[in-house]
């Protein structure tokens, strides 16, 4: 696990560089070049995804599927104040660093690249990183050993490392598990039963070490499906980060039987606002009563993808009183600006009907733009060649469909 300095030296000075034109080239033979070559391109990723761990020198970095596969330092972030809650939630008062009377222990069971281990464990007394693979594993202890994080390294599988514990039964422990994706063919998953591990089978036997299990799911797996596999779920959150769905997050709690709380959020790298959030609850979008607008108003709303990916499309309407174009159109409008709304705000310049003259009348002076379909029956990319127009982020033009199925083609500015 050690790094001989020639190869740590080398991989310093060419952390910026292509790899592949690297790999052309020959090195002296105290540098191990397959390996520095890893490192580098590993760090190029980690740097974008962990920027806190890119300027560590002395961590070491598995091959490139597990980073692609890795939690980012934003979404590991997020996920500690699910945590942070329920700690509040045990101790009966807000968490304040250095005290005493923390819950006992976390345990992660797909520890990976260790991401969420180092970072959902900041606030527990004991930690526990649980992996089948010997590689990670050993890299895991290097890497927790530099960074200064006390966390026991458990080279075995989660079914083993549960079935070891049985015997603990503790509301203040706490389980976070993100199982593969994708099975041995690389074939992706459409149950979280395909997943390995299986946590339907083993929801039970977690829910009976620990008080709370936090599951991190595709974003591709229908929640829907999600609900009536699993028992005991309190929280789903939908996390998107910079408006591309990139998690599903469920939090089981044992002996849950209330209705299900969903979290919609989409993260920012913007310090002054970093996060827009939307919450509701299971049966609150099935008693929502939408108004489906009857023209296009001043300004147009179009939710993030984490709400898109909830359906929470009448309660949308209903939440914030501005007006669903079309029960499938899952586009809004007002003549009132909402400046809290979860998603982009557009300024509507004019619009139309889809028809011949839209070109010549409505778009007479427009060469580029922004295009976007909502139920519309071109896509985006044959739209824009429809049009005529040229890709731009200044101007948008949205191609959807209202209220007694009429086509239209709305012209706006998004709104700063």
């Amino acid at each position: 696990m050690a790094l001989n300095d020639a190869t740590r030296l080398f991989i310093e000075n060419h952390l910026h560089d292509d790899t592949r034109q690297l790999a052309l080239k020959t090195l002296p033979a105290d540098i191990d070049k397959t390996f520095a070559l890893n490192q580098i391109e590993a760090r190029q990723i980690i740097s974008k995804k962990v920027p806190s761990w890119a300027s560590n020198n002395d961590l070491i970095f598995p091959k490139h599927l597990s980073l692609e596969q890795c939690s980012s330092e934003l979404t590991a972030k997020y996920k500690t104040t699910i945590v942070e809650k329920i700690i509040e939630t045990h101790c009966g008062a807000p968490l304040q660093p250095g005290t005493d009377g923390l819950p006992t222990t976390f345990v992660d069971l797909t520890g990976g690249l260790g991401i969420d281990s180092y970072f959902l464990s900041e606030n527990f007394q004991n930690a526990y990183y649980v992996e089948n693979q010997k590689e990670l594993c050993d890299l895991a202890e290097n890497n927790f050993r530099v960074l200064g994080r006390k966390i026991n390294v458990v080279n075995t599988d989660a079914e083993s490392f549960l079935e070891n514990h049985s015997c603990n039964s503790c509301d203040s422990w706490c389980i976070f598990v993100d199982p593969a994706r994708r099975d041995a063919l690389n074939r992706k998953m459409v149950s979280l039963h395909d997943c390995s591990p299986d946590v339907v089978e083993l929801q039970g036997k977690m829910l009976s070490v620990a008080g709370h299990v936090l599951i991190k799911a595709s974003p591709m797996l229908d929640i829907s499906l999600i609900c009536n596999e699993l028992k005991n779920i309190k929280e789903i959150h939908i996390v998107s980060v910079k408006n591309e769905c990139k998690e599903t997050l469920i939090l089981l709690e044992r002996g849950f039987e209330g209705k299900i709380k969903f979290v919609c959020v989409n993260l920012r790298q913007d310090e002054q606002n970093p996060q827009d959030a939307f919450c509701c609850f299971d049966d609150d979008e099935k008693n929502a009563a939408p108004v489906f607008a009857d023209t296009i108003r001043k300004y147009l709303y179009e939710p993030n993808s984490s709400l898109m990916k909830a359906g929470v499309f009448r309660l949308v309407s209903q939440s914030f009183n501005i007006d669903k174009l079309h029960v499938n159109s899952h586009l809004y409008t007002s003549d009132n600006l909402i400046q809290d709304f979860p998603g982009r705000v557009f300024e509507v310049v004019a619009f139309s009907n889809f028809d011949k003259k839209v070109k010549k009348e409505l778009l007479k002076d427009i060469m580029r733009a922004s295009v976007v379909t909502r139920n519309f029956p071109l896509s985006a990319n044959d739209l824009r060649k429809n049009l005529g127009l040229q890709e731009s982020d200044d101007t948008f033009v949205f191609g959807t469909t209202m209220r007694g199925d009429k086509k239209v083609i709305i012209l706006c500015k998004k709104h700063a």
